[in-house]
């Protein structure tokens, strides 16, 4: 099964989910709030933290046409570098909140949009590096980050699969051995409708990779039922508060969301378990109260036993049910007393046992 390592910590293959809080936007601009996302995203179970590395010029152009101006999602009417400016994480910040993170024994890394923003976080030595669904066309970007040799964990929205076997193989052929990608829908927030959570085992399966998901959803429903089909990876907006303005609040979770999603899916990893036919201690005392042959009168030495005196009935302290008819018609060896359960030494036979 495949895995990729990072800190240390195998994901993927039999191991447990691994949990990112994105904090995108959500710091609005604060420090101090950005170092609170840090250590609630901790608090909350959250395996990594992820930020995103750009400035509005990195990513796009200060130009006000029409090609600029978003006109459909929650942010419709916007120009795109005001909405950049608003949302970027100040680079300043990074190497501290990583140090931070480390701290905290969470890993820290980032979404990088551009050469310069790579090369900046190779000063941090951030572990690993996530590919957005957007950039995931752009073969020079990919072909930056896998010369690190990081493990890359790239978010497929949007793309078609040959998109996705292109930039699978471009990291490849650039140095990158670890890959995981993501299932996302593009979309904020996403409905549930669009997830198509049945890809995310097709994805692993077609390109030998841990797969998981990129949840734009609201609530934890969604993120819950991919790790039932095998997702490795969890990847969630996470804020402080809901009700913050700021341009990912809408669909971001909050510590105490998080918290309880944390705990169903470790819940439903333990659930998952594996194939397994065999009983479990608890079932073995449960068995107990199976059905069995029981004597529902009181039965005279040498009467013979009818659907009247024998019975299938709870518990399970005598014959298996499928000896009724084999029992009914043989005579007691003794007197049978009500609800004594019947074995076979408490009877003639004079029919061939099963």
């Amino acid at each position: 099964m495949p895995k990729i390592t990072i800190n240390k910590r195998d994901i993927g293959n039999t191991n447990r989910t691994y949990i990112i809080a994105e904090m995108s936007a959500n710091h609005n601009q604060s420090y101090e709030k950005a170092v609170q996302i840090v250590k609630a995203a901790k608090a909350a179970g959250a395996d990594a933290i992820k930020l995103q590395t750009y400035t509005p010029d990195t990513i796009t152009l200060n130009c006000n046409n029409d090609h600029f101006r978003i006109k459909k999602t929650i942010w419709k009417g916007k120009n795109l570098y005001k909405l950049y400016e608003e949302a970027y994480t100040p680079w300043e910040w990074q190497p501290k909140l990583k140090n931070i993170a480390d701290d905290l024994g969470m890993d820290l890394f980032s979404t990088p949009f551009d050469d310069s923003a790579v090369d900046f976080l190779e000063t941090m030595d951030v572990p690993a590096y996530k590919i957005a669904s957007f950039e995931l066309i752009d073969t020079g970007l990919l072909e930056k980050v896998a010369a690190t040799g990081k493990p890359v964990i790239m978010s497929t929205g949007m793309a078609t699969l040959g998109e996705i076997d292109e930039a699978v193989t471009t990291l490849k052929k650039n140095g990158c051995k670890e890959i995981a990608l993501l299932k996302c829908t593009s979309a904020y927030p996403a409905s549930p409708d669009e997830a198509n959570l049945k890809t995310i085992p097709h994805l692993s399966a077609t390109f030998k990779v841990p797969a998981g998901l990129s949840d734009h959803t609201i609530g934890s429903s969604v993120s819950i039922a991919a790790v039932t089909l095998g997702a490795s990876i969890i990847e969630k907006h996470f804020c402080l508060d809901r009700s913050d303005p700021g341009p990912d609040s809408a669909f971001s979770m909050e510590p105490h969301e998080f918290k309880q999603m944390v705990h169903d899916i470790r819940t439903v990893e333990k659930a998952l378990g594996t194939i397994s036919y065999d009983l479990t201690e608890n079932q073995k005392i449960s068995r107990t109260f199976r059905r069995s042959l029981f004597a529902v009168q009181d039965i005279s030495r040498g009467e013979i036993l009818t659907a009247k005196n024998i019975r299938s009935i709870r518990p399970g302290n005598g014959l298996a049910p499928k000896h009724l008819k084999t029992i009914i018609g043989m005579k007691s060896k003794q007197k049978i007393q009500k609800g004594t359960p019947i074995d076979w030494s408490l009877v003639t036979s004079k029919q061939t046992r099963n």
